[in-house]
């Protein structure tokens, strides 16, 4: 037996189509119950359940209860992390499509990864961050760069108090549409969870897409890019 992870059964339990789907509705980082899960993936409620035990035997999903309900949810920014990259080589190797309608452009623009902002927005941020030494990136690690500190003072975001547990405050997500990486980690998340208090923009509410206003994408645009 060779030794090492055992990639076969992550890819089995990815590989299936309807579990595919349910993956993929959980991106948002929000949590869907077993129903709504199999809406997602065209099934019964029945096969659903077989397919959603298999996810969690598999350590891919995490359960919730409240009251009689059971919501469902990816078991953390690694699993997101690991489908966005599934999503980038498909599109790239994968058959292609016809050309995508307004909704998938606004995907492409922005949309949540999880709990970071991804799309091209993202990556265009992350690129800034890296020209103005904000952040720096040595290979595939990211931390905060000589500047880094007091852009984030300026903007009201405190890398330190953003960081939880174990979880890497900087990270480097490859992002599916650009192809390119964007930032995740808790850095990534505390400055979409501004964004979003900030009213700068709002979360479609039948996709994974992120609505900037036009003031809003003005000021991201003046303080993430171009500061």
């Amino acid at each position: 037996m060779r030794e090492g992870p055992d990639i076969a059964r992550i890819a089995s339990l990815v590989g299936d189509p309807a579990r595919a789907n349910m993956l993929t509705a959980l991106m948002g980082g929000g949590a869907l119950t077993a129903s709504e899960l199999a809406l997602e993936a065209g099934v019964t409620v029945q096969t659903a359940s077989s397919h959603l035990s298999k996810l969690m035997e598999g350590g891919l999903l995490s359960l919730a209860a409240e009251g009689r309900h059971r919501y469902y949810g990816l078991s953390g920014p690694q699993i997101a992390a690991m489908l966005e990259a599934i999503m980038g080589v498909a599109a790239t190797v994968g058959p292609r499509r016809v050309r995508p309608g307004p909704r998938d452009a606004s995907m492409r623009e922005a949309r949540v990864c999880y709990d970071h902002l991804a799309g091209h927005h993202a990556v265009a941020m992350l690129d800034g961050f890296l020209t103005r030494n904000v952040l720096v990136r040595d290979g595939n690690d990211i931390t905060i760069g000589a500047e880094g500190e007091h852009f984030f003072e300026a903007v009201g975001i405190d890398p330190l108090a953003a960081q939880k547990g174990r979880r890497p405050m900087c990270r480097s997500c490859l992002d599916w549409s650009v192809r390119r990486a964007h930032l995740a980690g808790t850095l990534g998340a505390a400055i979409y969870d501004k964004i979003l208090a900030e009213r700068w923009a709002r979360r479609d509410a039948h996709s994974r897409a992120v609505i900037f206003s036009p003031k809003g994408m003005q000021t991201f645009t003046k303080i993430f890019l171009h500061a």
